[in-house]
């Protein structure tokens, strides 16, 4: 499926890092892309920028995802596009220690269920939201295709480090999604893929020393650097190009294979 200006494109988490590069990609093809994020002055401001619209949205909330995908298609019409870079990164163990009183407690419930909502379920039912307005499509493709969705899981779903449990699980979940999604939505047309990130330079990484980003950088064999946002949003472009991927889960990683810490 080729990207040009009579597409429409949708990116979650598009007010920084991934989503901020995709976004930037579509653009740059001429694809009316819509941001979807909860930081208002960044997301106006790359909207802006790329020539495109900003909606604040939350993906855990169905009226707001609801009222995000009306806004957009409204705009730019029904989108051919998503791209789901939406999520959260906590670090807590499964048991920890009170630094007060030494008392060993359990990971809290709370932050557990908030980031497999976020990573998990938000990325599944924008997914689905999306499918059901792509399915009403008319083909764009010889072969009958039209639209792809790409969701965004982590390296961390197969090699997830001490304090990760949430994130991890989150992020497996969202790799397991994708081959059943596929089969689902193949006799509509509709693409799906999920890219694994290892470690990228994103807004996360903007508050840790040198000394700190150089020693994460000496673990990714080669090469030896963060990723960028737009390399994550060329593999994008290129699962959007190539009509026969589907159902795939790529890493892109620079063959790091994470240690327990």
């Amino acid at each position: 499926m080729k990207l040009d200006n009579t597409m429409a494109a949708i990116v979650t988490g598009g007010a920084s890092g991934l989503g901020e590069g995709t976004a930037r990609m579509l653009a740059a093809q001429g694809v009316k892309v819509t941001l979807f994020d909860l930081n208002e002055e960044r997301g106006e401001a790359i909207a802006r920028d790329i020539g495109g619209l900003f909606v604040k949205v939350d993906v855990t909330d169905d009226a707001s995802l609801e009222a995000g995908f009306a806004r957009a298609r409204e705009a730019h019409g029904i989108e051919r596009v998503l791209v789901n870079c939406a999520g959260v990164a906590p670090g807590k163990r499964t048991v920890s220690k009170k630094r007060e009183t030494g008392e060993l407690v359990p990971h809290d419930m709370a932050s557990f269920a908030k980031t497999v909502q976020i990573n998990l379920v938000g990325t599944f039912a924008a997914s689905a939201r999306a499918a059901a307005g792509m399915a009403g499509l008319d083909p764009v493709t010889e072969d009958g295709g039209r639209g792809v969705i790409v969701m965004t899981a982590s390296v961390a779903a197969q090699d997830g480090q001490i304090g990760q449990a949430a994130y991890a699980a989150s992020k497996a979940g969202v790799v397991g999604l994708t081959l059943p999604m596929a089969r689902d939505l193949s006799t509509s047309g509709i693409r799906v893929m999920t890219i694994l990130p290892g470690l990228f330079h994103t807004p996360m990484f903007e508050s840790i020393t040198e000394e700190y980003r150089k020693a994460l950088e000496a673990n990714v064999p080669f090469p030896s650097r963060l990723g960028k946002p737009e390399e994550y949003a060329k593999l994008v472009g290129a699962f959007i190009d190539n009509d026969m991927l589907n159902g795939e889960i790529v890493r892109l990683d620079g063959a790091l294979r994470m240690q327990p810490k």
